[in-house]
């Protein structure tokens, strides 16, 4: 099976299929109270500005291609995202042609281009390039996991090139961005600070400190080193793929950081042909993908088609390249309206102290530091500082992710933060689903308040640490130590507070 990629593509689209499947799921749980029409930044105001912008709702389109130009109701957002889930499990159950892919690749550039803050991140417009890659990948009718057409090598090489700048674009942002890069000192802070911790991040965190170093330079094989090699023999192009790999399956043991990791692997995979994915993958499934190749039938068409995408990428390509070797680059931007090729990178700097902004309420009258003010947890961010995180990645909880990103600016960058604090006041059903638990079931808070805290992972085995200062309720912490930072990050506020009604 040498030179052949059966067993590469079957993976690349059963881990694309899983991929897309959690995305459309957390927007079939979250896209509603985010971006419906009672949501936290409705689309409805959203397409309207831009259209108005633009000129038109036609021109609206052409920038930012969405099915929700059409219809955004509630109805709409919610089935699209359950078209697209079904969709995805398809794929991931074995049948793949290019219609459904590209049918799958529309609906999740539809939700990336209206779902405004909510769809920022790098990852996703990776995977709409990986999702449209993949659409030249497979046949366009034969839809079972080995058809009688053998994958197209030009696009297995656009998978090892989106992996190459992936990487590249990743480490040279920092080797430009930080010193403690440069230094090495990035993993004494990272495992701590990252957006979400996971249950084994403060286990990486006490790490010894030359562990950590290592582990940077460890960093450095797999992002500067690693991608140069993606195109080169055989063995080397293998050992490139199971370093990039290898990275990627730390980093989901280290944190949660959403679908990103398990989105990268899928073009490493091409990396690998078949004869080393044989001595891994289970006898049947190789015999299988061998007899698929014994009766193989060359298409032209396919051929062609996947020559002249090749073509298109490489052109597209030229601005992300540049922008990749400028000491100004810039991380995870789209140079075309459809995303086709687009550059990359994560962690730039590292912040060495970790901030979160708990929401609080009271039922008292008087809203004082001496009121019982009881917090609202969040389903992935440290809220209680007993809790250990938990384990939610590839999942994406992307409410506590902004909130990550706000704890680092200021209420004015974050004006959606007031509405929620409104609908917090209102005991709003949609506003309190983002959160794991309501701690005022049976009436609404009179107050709402947010609170900027300084958290540090507390040592493994040390005895518990003592209460915050002005939380004596509060008599210690196993997991956590947290300290409140200078005035609250918004001040108490009751229903009728004039800032909440601006909103």
């Amino acid at each position: 099976m040498n030179n052949s990629y059966w067993l590469t593509r079957f993976l690349i689209l059963r881990l694309l299929g899983l991929v897309y499947a959690v995305a459309f799921l957390a927007a079939i749980n979250q896209i509603i109270p985010l971006i419906g029409a009672n949501g936290l930044l409705p689309v409805d105001m959203f397409l309207k500005n831009i259209g108005n912008a633009l000129g038109s709702p036609g021109a609206g389109f052409l920038h930012l291609p969405s099915v929700f130009w059409f219809t955004h109701s509630d109805t709409a957002l919610l089935t699209v995202a359950w078209i697209g889930f079904i969709l995805s499990c398809v794929v991931l159950a074995g049948f793949a042609n290019a219609p459904l892919l590209a049918v799958l690749w529309f609906l999740y550039m539809s939700f990336v281009n209206v779902g405004q803050d909510w769809y920022g991140y790098g990852w996703e417009i990776q995977l709409l390039e990986t999702g449209f890659l993949a659409i030249f990948l497979c046949p366009l009718v034969d839809g079972r996991p080995f058809p009688k057409r053998a994958p197209p090598m030009p696009v297995i090489a656009l998978f090892r090139w989106l992996i190459c700048r992936i990487m590249f674009g990743s480490g040279l942002i920092k080797l430009r961005g930080d010193e403690v890069w440069r230094n090495g000192t990035a993993l004494y802070y990272h495992f701590e600070t990252q957006p979400l911790p996971g249950p084994l991040s403060r286990w990486f965190h006490f790490l010894p400190r030359p562990a950590l170093k290592c582990g940077v330079w460890f960093n450095w094989l797999a992002e500067l080193v690693a991608p140069l090699f993606v195109f080169g023999p055989q063995i080397a192009r293998r050992i490139a793929g199971v370093i990039i790999i290898l990275l990627q399956f730390i980093l989901i043991l280290s944190g949660n950081l959403s679908f990103l990791n398990w989105l990268t692997i899928i073009p490493a995979i091409a990396c690998f042909d078949d004869r080393f994915l044989s001595r891994l993958l289970p006898p049947a499934l190789v015999r299988r993908a061998e007899a698929a190749s014994a009766r193989a039938e060359p298409s032209r068409p396919m051929t062609i088609t996947a020559w002249a995408v090749t073509a298109v990428i490489a052109l597209l390509s030229i601005q992300p390249v540049l922008n990749m070797l400028s000491p100004q680059q810039i991380m995870n931007t789209s140079f075309d309206p459809l995303n086709l090729v687009n550059t990359y990178g994560a962690f730039g700097s590292v912040g060495q102290e970790r901030f979160n902004i708990v929401f609080e309420g009271t039922t008292d009258d008087i809203p004082t530091d001496s009121a019982t003010w009881k917090a609202y947890s969040y389903k992935g961010l440290p809220t209680d500082p007993d809790k250990v995180p938990l384990q939610v990645a590839p999942y994406h909880l992307r409410f506590d992710w902004q909130m990550w990103f706000a704890a680092m600016s200021t209420p004015d960058e974050y004006p959606w933060t007031l509405t929620l604090v409104s609908k917090l006041l209102h005991n709003d059903p949609g506003a309190l689903s983002l959160f794991a638990a309501n701690p005022f079931p049976d009436i609404p808070p009179r107050y709402i308040r947010a609170v900027l805290y300084r958290y540090s992972f507390a040592p493994p085995g040390n005895p518990r640490q003592p209460a915050d200062p002005g939380h004596p309720d509060n008599p210690g912490h196993h997991y956590w130590t947290r300290h409140p930072i200078g005035a609250p990050w918004l001040p108490a506020m009751a229903a009728d507070d004039p800032r909440l009604r601006l909103q």
